[in-house]
């Protein structure tokens, strides 16, 4: 690590299209889902940030994507191919953080530190589908966001910098808790034995604006602690709310406006609705509106409150520093008790989907139908209330969502077995931490779906004036806290987390140790 405190700013922008244009197996739910169109497209935004001064140049480079998370297998061929198209960047300095949408293309290709299993469609849901091989779509993704990092690249420019802080209600916790003492995700708050919620909220809406030399408002990283899966059941490809979001900030502040979004922690949080929803509904109706464009305008109005007071502070020669830490985090152990009762869920979930996958053999009719509705009676985990997996849906799996629903549970309860095996001669687990300072904020990531509380430590003990907390910047896997693993629920088991709340403390202490040593001469 480097710091530059003088010399010229630039700032470069780049944008690509990383829709596929053939169906694809959409990532982000337990039953598979075939793509069967677009109802909006998915995009990469990259954004260059680079300091000038005294023969030495810093930079970062950092890309956010439309999609469920950013498992290594991308990251490496993103770099791979960047380093073929532009001569002489380090391709360490680039890194990828996932919107989180339920309705982009799955990406997750092979086995990483975090992640257990992986393959071809076959492998991912134990069936040959009609869709592009996520392996195929890894390596067109890939292409076309190196292409948005060249774009970026190319496009440095003097220009400045400002940041500023408002609120969007827009994530909300969805861990919900009981009388006793057990929360489940997305839970019943209309049953008798509803308690509390579980957790804080975040409503913070972090901005970083970047402007040219004439003063003019070029981009914005949008930074807020919800990730994108308001229409997460849907057969279609979309970027949820962040398609709605971007058209409303650049019907307001400009169409050529590039807008990179960011999840803070919020491994907890979501944007559904689980109390008032009546209400809530009633209100959007009133209003002409869907979720998904409510939430556009309570961003944009965030936006709005505070861009004019960011324009009166744009720092054209900001401190500049990058840094990439690797840690290592202790790994959630599996018990045998753990092992015991995944391997029954295995063999039950096993059982169930031999019996589905025969019966479709059987009868080819089957593959015309339109399947069985999930029930929650049906699963062993609490993933999600019926009515949030089914809404904006019809109700109904296609004729292959049962058998790939039972194939994938079964996967995960076998996964733990493979942690088991592994966690004696590896009871430490890899991750990268990306770090940008630039002024008086920084950026600050990590790989996980990371529980709010760690954020909130983060933020509050950090020595930046602002920090933007960057969540999925890698694999994905739930980060919880003692609480809510006390409460057990989907999320907050040992299936759901490879690394457990005293890794998720170890990274708290990493990451502020990495930020206040970028402020330690201030």
């Amino acid at each position: 690590m480097k710091k530059n405190e003088g010399g010229k700013f630039f700032v470069g922008w780049g944008q690509a299209d990383i829709t596929p244009d053939e169906p694809v197996f959409v990532a982000g739910q337990f039953p598979a889902r075939v793509s069967e169109g677009v109802l909006d497209p998915v995009t990469a935004t990259a954004l260059v940030l680079e300091s000038r001064g005294g023969g030495f140049s810093d930079y970062a480079v950092m890309v956010s994507c439309d999609l469920v998370s950013i498992p290594d297998g991308l990251v490496n061929s993103v770099r791979a191919k960047v380093k073929e198209n532009i001569p002489g960047i380090n391709t360490e300095r680039i890194f990828l953080n996932a919107t989180h949408t339920h309705t982009g293309p799955e990406c997750r290709t092979a086995p990483d530190e975090l992640r257990f299993g992986g393959g071809n469609v076959s492998a991912l849901c134990g069936l040959d589908l009609p869709v592009m091989d996520p392996v195929d779509y890894v390596d067109f993704a890939a292409e076309r966001i190196s292409g948005a990092i060249k774009q970026a690249w190319e496009k440095r420019a003097p220009g400045g910098v400002s940041f500023g802080l408002g609120h969007a209600v827009v994530g909300h916790n969805r861990r919900i808790s009981y009388g006793d003492g057990s929360s489940r995700m997305y839970g019943k708050t209309n049953d008798e034995n509803f308690s509390h919620v579980e957790g804080y909220e975040d409503h913070s809406l972090n901005v970083f604006g970047t402007w040219n030399i004439e003063g003019k408002l070029t981009g914005l990283v949008v930074n807020l602690a919800s990730p994108s899966q308001v229409s997460e059941s849907l057969y279609k490809i979309s970027a949820d709310y962040w398609h709605d979001t971007r058209k409303e900030l650049r019907r307001r502040f400009g169409n050529e406006l590039f807008i990179l979004p960011q999840c803070s922690a919020a491994g907890d949080q979501s944007p559904h609705i689980l109390f008032d929803k009546a209400a809530e509904k009633r209100m959007w109706d009133l209003a002409g509106r869907t979720q998904r464009q409510d939430i556009a305008v309570r961003i944009a109005d965030g936006v709005e409150s505070i861009i004019n007071f960011m324009g009166k502070e744009i720092v054209k020669e900001p401190v500049f520093s990058f840094m990439h830490k690797k840690v290592e985090l202790s790994r959630n152990f599996v018990t045998e008790k753990d092992l015991h009762e995944a391997l029954k869920e295995a063999d039950k979930f096993y059982r169930e989907y031999e019996r589905l996958k025969n019966e479709i053999e059987k009868d080819a009719e089957m593959r015309k139908k339109s399947g069985e509705r999930l029930k929650r009676d049906n699963l062993s985990t609490d993933f999600a209330s019926d009515d949030q997996v089914m809404e904006e849906s019809d109700g109904r799996l296609r004729w292959y969502g049962p058998v790939t629903m039972n194939y994938r549970l079964y996967r995960r309860n076998m996964a733990l077995k493979e942690r088991f095996e592994i966690q004696k001669s590896k009871p430490l687990v890899p991750a990268d931490i990306y770090l940008v300072r630039v002024g008086d904020m920084v950026f600050a990531s990590n790989p996980f779906e990371c529980y709010l509380d760690f954020g909130i430590q983060i933020k509050s003990r950090s020595k930046a004036l602002q920090t933007f907390l960057v969540q999925l910047a890698g694999t994905g896997t739930y980060l919880p806290t003692r609480r809510s693993v006390e409460g057990g629920g989907y999320g907050s088991v040992a299936a759901s987390n490879p690394v457990g709340y005293e890794g998720g403390r170890q990274l708290v202490e990493a990451t502020l140790e990495g930020i206040n040593s970028l402020f330690e001469k201030d």
